[in-house]
């Protein structure tokens, strides 16, 4: 199938997923107590390769498969990311700054920002703030949100915070943001860097209090910040990364479990491509949404390996077709590909079908 008859498909079946999501809840008890009732539980959860394309939350459907860090002081490596066909770009005010520069990036970001914007960049564009034990967090959002505004900059599609170990650092946050969002119903998406031992053990309400507690944030995905970490934990790391694969499994777990975007630790041997292929192949077979990269080198390659196959995007395609055609003629259950369809099938395949349209409308 050539890319633009691909394309076309795709965006044909992802026109007809709101009609598709409506007929689905009209028929959706019918069809997953029939469903169920002639599928084990195992069969059910295990869903092969396309695990990793099953979310409940909509944060799914942007694209994030490359984050990107920018140093907001560096004028010249901010211009180079704005040419970058990449899904996220984080603008740096913690540690891609030296300590002597941290007011010149402050006053650069909202231009930064508005300079992407201006070239027309399609990449998300976030602002990494410091942490709550630098003390700095305050002068950060003061900077990205009244600087920015009075200079005649742009503001963030996102916030990152780094060092989140608890939920009452959530709830800092959340406090601050008020005094920016006074009057505004929309909260800011929120994406945390997992970097301690503590950070991780205390995941789940971190979670819990950013997708339902927090007022002025929306918890939106989950970072894992490994050499933190590991210097932490007081380990060595290696290529393999294996002395952080019971952190990647709880992180990944955590956000899958609350709906959120998972992105993988960053490979900083950025001249060995081939070991990041892997590296990133297997985070993706893992569940990760996306993975942190340092070098414009690293974009495409691991951009490739969050993306959906040919295979997976032409089974999601076609299963959407199918479901629509049985629920034309009344039917609710039905077997496709030698499986029982119900609900987390669908839904996956709907998944892949908006992060491939996501990713079109991003390189178009």
């Amino acid at each position: 199938m050539s890319n633009s008859l691909a394309n076309c498909v795709v965006s044909r079946t992802f026109m007809c997923l709101r009609k598709i999501d409506l007929l689905f809840r009209s028929s959706a008890t019918s069809l997953t107590r029939n469903a169920l009732s002639r599928t084990s539980v195992s069969s059910r959860v295990s869903t092969g390769p396309l695990s990793r394309f099953y979310c409940s939350s909509s944060n799914m459907f942007h694209a994030r498969r490359a984050l990107m860090y920018v140093p907001a002081s560096d004028k010249r490596k901010i211009n180079k990311a704005a040419s970058l066909c990449v899904d996220t770009l984080a603008f740096d005010l913690e540690d891609g700054v030296a300590v002597n520069q941290k007011e010149n990036a402050r006053r650069s970001v909202g231009s930064a920002i508005a300079g992407c914007r201006s070239v027309g960049s399609k990449a998300e564009l976030v602002v990494r703030i410091n942490g709550f034990e630098s003390g700095l967090v305050d002068d950060d959002l003061d900077a990205v949100y009244s600087g920015s505004h009075d200079s005649g900059g742009g503001l963030p599609d996102a916030i990152m915070l780094p060092k989140c170990d608890t939920p009452e650092h959530l709830a800092e946050l959340d406090l601050a943001l008020s005094v920016h969002h006074e009057g505004t119903t929309t909260p800011v998406p929120l994406i945390v860097i997992i970097e301690s031992p503590v950070g991780l053990l205390n995941l789940r309400e971190v979670c819990q209090f950013g997708t339902q507690s927090a007022r002025h944030l929306r918890l939106s995905a989950l970072v894992f910040g490994s050499d933190d970490f590991l210097a932490t934990l007081g380990g060595t790391r290696t290529k393999d990364a294996y002395e952080v694969l019971y952190a990647r499994q709880s992180l990944v777990t955590h956000a899958k479990a609350f709906g959120l975007d998972a992105i993988d630790l960053v490979d900083i041997d950025y001249k060995d491509l081939d070991s990041l292929r892997v590296q990133s192949e297997e985070g993706a077979r893992m569940g990760y949404t996306g993975k942190q990269v340092i070098h414009p080198d690293q974009v495409p390659i691991v951009q490739a390996a969050f993306s959906p196959s040919s295979t997976q995007t032409k089974w999601a395609t076609e299963l959407i077709e199918a479901f629509h055609r049985h629920q034309e003629t009344g039917k609710g259950a039905f077997v496709f590909d030698g499986r029982m369809i119900d609900k987390p099938l669908l839904l996956q395949a709907e998944n892949i079908v908006r992060l491939q349209h996501a990713i079109s409308n991003s390189n178009s």
